[in-house]
């Protein structure tokens, strides 16, 4: 009997053993594929010859070349890009996605690459191309009573309009949160759509971040789409746009948290979101 165990014992801590080398076999990445969505401009969007380019598409490479490490990046649909992850289609986002609270219930994500504010947007004839609080930045975890007066302000000014917004976005997120009891919300399934509703009429406003309606409004045909009321940041709105990862991916998850900070340390990711936003996103 005591054999017998003792033999099971061995058995047992050779399967284990086993276990772990396999485990740490498979952490060894040498090729990763990385998901965008392609259509979110100037994070990332497609050319007409069907290459993608963006800041995200510039620093992934950026990323990859320091982590010694083959890249792909594939186009998926931002409203499933998740459940896609979590599913095993490919091994990390790279979207314009916002780390937070809620989203970081389902899977990981890096340190952050960049930092945008949440705003509005509407045509500049508009009655509501001046909302109360206009360029104000308001940091919704910080000063909730500051906060909580400039959104009533906003909410009784946009109170019955429709107001036009990314599925899954973190657009979504700050409507559904403070806005959505006085407003009709109209989800699409990329920022472009909503843009060309804005124009037409059939929306009186949108909501999307910063940088992509910094870079909007710069197209040709654009030109008379404004930003209008508070910057929103913090909060549910999370930390700032970082790496999707599964939560299991622990050593990825290192891997280009140690790449992002070198490229922030080495001026790298300002070099690269001044010239993609005009601006500095640096977290």
């Amino acid at each position: 009997m005591k054999t017998t165990g003792l033999f099971k014992a061995v058995f047992i801590s050779a399967l284990a053993l086993t276990s772990i080398s396999a485990h740490a076999e498979e952490k060894k990445w040498t090729k990763i594929t990385i998901a965008t969505e392609g259509a979110f401009r100037p994070y990332n969007f497609t050319k007409p010859d069907g290459s993608l380019d963006g800041y995200e598409v510039e620093l992934y490479k950026d990323l990859c070349a320091r982590m010694k490490v083959e890249c792909t990046m594939v186009a998926q649909p931002f409203d499933s890009i998740i459940p896609a992850l979590n599913a095993g289609k490919f091994d990390a986002i790279m979207a314009g996605l916002t780390a937070t609270p809620k989203r970081e219930e389902t899977i990981s994500f890096s340190i952050s690459y960049g930092l945008t504010p949440q705003t509005f947007a509407t045509l500049k004839d508009s009655p509501y191309a001046k909302l109360p609080h206009t360029g104000e930045t308001l940091y919704l975890a910080k000063d909730e009573a500051a906060s909580q007066k400039a959104i009533d302000d906003v909410s009784a000014e946009i109170k019955g309009r429709t107001v036009g917004v990314q599925t899954a976005s973190l657009g979504l997120t700050l409507l559904d949160k403070y806005f959505k009891d006085g407003i009709d919300i109209r989800e699409y399934k990329t920022t472009e759509q909503h843009d060309l509703d804005l124009k037409s009429g059939r929306v009186d406003l949108i909501v999307a971040s910063l940088a992509y309606l910094t870079d909007a409004a710069k197209k040709p045909g654009n030109e008379d789409i404004v930003m209008t009321g508070p910057f929103f940041k913090g909060g549910i709105l999370g930390r700032g746009v970082a790496v999707g990862l599964r939560k299991d991916d622990a050593e990825l998850k290192k891997m280009f948290d140690d790449a992002i900070e070198a490229a922030k340390a080495d001026g790298t990711i300002k070099r690269l979101s001044e010239k993609w936003f005009g601006f500095d996103v640096t977290p």
